[in-house]
């Protein structure tokens, strides 16, 4: 199974503010600072099976009002209860369990790509060694604290950089293959 990361950071390295809040990042305000452009993103989920992410990273997708995965199936890493509302029960579902568990549970029930997202998911996923792939938007902004896309590691982890480019907004995206 494959398993990926595609995110946004500021070029300090944050994901979000402190409170989570993504005010800095171009889009979460209505702008079009991107000028329309999707940075690939609409072709990377047409090749993902399903998504997992953290608790916090479900909470605040769910306060952006519209559910932006359609009938994409979405898997939420938490260790508390989670309230799924009933328009998103058919596609939405949680797990209290390890990447490692998860991935094998999601292996048997044939996935064949996930779209790891949140903070502590990815870094998780990355501790057990379950990213193979990360596309990591560089943004030309520092904002001096926040949540982190990386934490501490268990240990080095390499990676191969497969393509790196500027784009016409001032973002750097980078694609990177994570070798153990």
């Amino acid at each position: 199974m494959k398993t990926s990361v595609y995110i946004a950071t500021s070029l300090d390295g944050f994901i979000a503010r402190e409170n989570g809040a993504l005010d800095w990042l171009p889009g979460s305000d209505g702008d079009n600072q991107g000028n329309g452009e999707d940075f690939g993103y609409h072709q990377f989920m047409e090749s993902v099976d399903m998504l997992v992410m953290g608790r916090n990273t479900y909470e605040m997708v769910l306060s952006f009002g519209e559910w932006p995965y359609g009938e994409k199936r979405v898997i939420v890493l938490s260790s508390k209860k989670i309230e799924i509302p009933e328009n998103l029960s058919k596609t939405v579902a949680s797990r209290s369990c390890s990447p490692i568990e998860l991935v094998d549970e999601l292996l048997k029930s044939g996935a064949k790509h996930l779209y790891i997202d949140g903070g502590k998911t990815i870094q998780g996923f990355l501790n057990a060694g379950l990213i193979q792939k990360m596309i990591i938007t560089q943004i030309p902004i520092l904002i001096g604290s926040g949540i982190p896309l990386f934490g501490e590691l268990d240990r080095d982890k390499k990676l191969r950089l497969i393509k790196s480019h500027a784009l016409d907004s001032g973002f750097v995206q980078s694609k990177y293959e994570v070798l153990e």
